[in-house]
């Protein structure tokens, strides 16, 4: 890290140079950011799996004036072109005068005389010695880096998050909610180009000087035992992954990780979306050996850190539920007329007071920033998620406030329903939205995967209808259910329910360069427009 923070000052990077990285999950990766850390040079990191158009307009808003990429990546033995993407967004890009280029592969690329650098050489015969390479004083308000998001315009949001706050948070949170010890080794098997892998692969567990694991590939290559693998090689004790994948496990089946022995883990985490109790459940049992605690977490981009979770060990975890806020965080729910509703209640999500990793605006957008988090209700920062509080005070996390279907005045959340179908024991996987109708407001269309690569039928399309009907009621069952082998999901594991909204409403697809297979969502399409043909007839 030294040494690529003394190359850097070379190409004249020093407090303040705004810095662009675009890169797979490679140990680079890390190490390019905590370089830009050391020089006080605030970055943005850009998922590898975007778009040279996305790349660019990133790099355009935070005025990037060097880039750091790579020849190529690797997904499943097969190269990513993330150099030709570089290639095609700096020429989007004037204040790009800079690309340094990691020769991952052997593949030759072109290289842009007097612009582009290789990163091997940029490094030769550059010091080490921690002292050539001072860290840069900084003030705790200082930018750390960007974080793009999507909002509900096309133009993404840059997340602003700065020094001393956001380590504090993340470190902390790190520390007490994964029971970190000295000869811990931990896994968050996200992608460090969302902020789950800059919070929680790289800042906070760094920060507590904590071994961690970091994969280049996928689940399922060689074959689908190879996070298990991985765990056993490594003597993994905290494994921390978000519910998609965990389903996706569910789908392929236990036996691929009884093939391991997985004894070392000792705590088992989720995030990035509400996890449903059957996944929490199978998660415990056959990858926790039915002995480990579970800890469910919510947070954002925006927060920085975790905010409602379960302590290992202190709270009494529920399946299904994130529990009760951090100490010291003051999260509410709140009804449309701005009041607390308390235990038993459901709402809106809202933090009553401040936190130290709070995003600290939306880059070069004031305006936005305030019309987004803090005009809905007076003094109180709006998470955008609906939840609600049971009997003993514990948070469940219900998705987006814009994933809430309206059907005949009926208020619905989309994860109720999708958790509904996941708890018939033949679903693997469920996603659903909502669509226009002129009846009842919006109608219900769920996507599904069954177990074992099943295909569907009326009768099972009844089936799960009636099983809906009885898991949440009558105004809940599907109207529509197409059944598919697999569902859109980004290179990290997420639904991408855009998508399958746009299905839904009939609506030419969305941009669908992040997802891992983009064939999948155009098999979807297929499979709705055949669905809708067999209904008319």
């Amino acid at each position: 890290m030294v040494r690529f923070a003394n190359a850097l000052k070379k190409l004249g990077v020093k407090k303040g140079t705004p810095v662009g990285i675009y890169m797979g999950m490679v140990p680079e990766l890390p190490v390019a950011m905590l370089a830009c850390t050391r020089l006080g040079a605030p970055h943005t990191v850009v998922f590898g799996g975007f778009s040279a158009d996305s790349l660019a307009g990133r790099m355009n808003d935070m005025e990037c004036e060097l880039l750091i990429t790579q020849n190529e990546g690797l997904r499943k033995g097969n190269p990513v072109p993330l150099k030709q993407n570089v290639d095609a967004a700096v020429d989007q890009t004037p204040g790009v005068k800079k690309v340094v280029v990691l020769r991952r592969t052997a593949t030759e690329v072109p290289m842009k005389a007097g612009r582009d650098v290789w990163w091997h050489d940029l490094v030769k015969d550059v010091s080490t010695d921690p002292e050539s390479c001072p860290c840069e004083p900084m003030d705790s308000e200082d930018l750390l880096y960007l974080l793009y998001t999507s909002g509900t315009t096309a133009k993404p949001k840059g997340i602003v998050h700065t020094t001393a706050g956001y380590l504090v948070g993340t470190s902390t949170t790190h520390h007490y909610i994964f029971d970190v010890k000295p000869n811990s080794v931990y896994w968050c098997a996200a992608d460090i180009g969302w902020v789950t892998g800059h919070s929680y692969i790289v800042y906070g567990p760094l920060c507590n000087g904590t071994t961690g694991v970091i994969y280049e590939g996928v689940p399922d290559f060689p074959d689908r035992d190879r996070w298990w693998s991985i765990v056993e090689r490594y003597k993994v004790d905290i494994l921390y992954t978000a519910p998609t994948a965990i389903r996706t496990h569910m789908k392929w089946g236990p036996e691929y990780a009884k093939k391991h022995d997985l004894s070392t883990l000792r705590l088992l985490g989720t995030v990035g979306e509400p996890i449903n109790p059957e996944a929490w459940v199978w998660y415990r049992e056959n990858i926790g050996g039915n002995r480990t605690p579970v800890v469910d977490t919510w947070w954002q981009t925006e927060t920085g850190m975790i905010l409602i979770n379960p302590l290992p060990g202190i709270t009494t975890a529920k399946p299904g539920s994130a529990t009760k806020p951090f100490p010291t965080v003051k999260a509410a729910v709140y009804n449309d007329a701005g009041q607390e509703v308390g235990p038993g209640g459901g709402g809106y999500l809202v933090l009553k007071s401040p936190w130290p990793a709070m995003l600290r605006g939306i880059f070069k957008d004031h305006d936005r920033y305030v019309k987004t988090y803090w005009s809905k209700f007076k003094d109180v920062y709006f998470a955008g998620d609906g939840a609600r509080i049971d009997e003993d005070g514990d948070f469940w996390l219900m998705g987006r406030v814009d994933d809430v279907m309206n059907v005949s005045a009926h208020r619905i959340s989309t994860i109720e329903v999708e958790s509904a179908l996941v708890d018939h024991p033949k679903v693997a996987e469920a996603a659903v939205c909502g669509r226009q109708d002129p009846q009842t407001g919006q109608a219900i269309v769920a996507f599904v995967t069954l177990k074992g690569g099943a295909d569907g039928s009326p009768a099972m399309m009844q089936e799960l209808r009636q099983h809906v009907g009885k898991k949440i009621g009558k105004i809940a069952m599907p109207a529509n259910i197409v059944f598919t082998p697999e569902l859109p999901k980004t290179r990290s594991g997420k639904i991408m329910r855009r998508l399958l909204k746009d299905v839904a409403e009939n609506r030419p697809l969305g941009d669908t360069t992040t997802l891992a297979d983009p064939a999948v969502v155009a098999e979807i399409d297929r499979r709705s427009k055949a669905e809708a043909a067999r209904e008319e007839s």
